[in-house]
């Protein structure tokens, strides 16, 4: 079983910046890919950005392309999302997801998501 442990989140101004982190642990195979996606308060989630583990190939929501920049540390099987320029609209949830193969009876991929973190941005 896997674990995504995410940390980082918290209170900044408009136009602070904030670091987000994301650390899977447990017995896995690999990890193909790790994403952060986000929910607001009455809104649907959206995917932020996204980050293949092998490669780093990299997409980013239109909201937030310019300002955050996703990264990984494969050899600590960590994501991180550097957030810069923040803005009210930023506010949200952000859940750490990961596309992990693990072995059961053979090797199976698997979604997981972390319990999420709250970043908050006002004045």
């Amino acid at each position: 079983q896997v674990q995504l442990v995410e940390s980082g989140g918290g209170l900044v101004q408009p136009g602070g910046s904030l670091r987000l982190s994301c650390a899977a642990s447990g017995r896995f195979v690999s990890i193909n890919a790790m994403a952060w996606h986000r929910q607001a308060p009455g809104k649907e989630r959206e995917l932020v950005a996204s980050i293949t583990t092998s490669g780093g190939t990299t997409n980013y929501a239109d909201s937030v392309k310019g300002r955050f920049t996703i990264s990984r540390d494969t050899a600590k099987n960590t994501v991180f999302l550097q957030m810069n320029s923040l803005k009210p609209e930023d506010t949200a949830v952000y859940y750490c997801r990961a596309l992990i193969s693990v072995y059961v009876s053979s090797i199976n991929i698997n979604d997981y998501w972390g319990q999420g973190t709250q970043v908050t941005v006002s004045s």
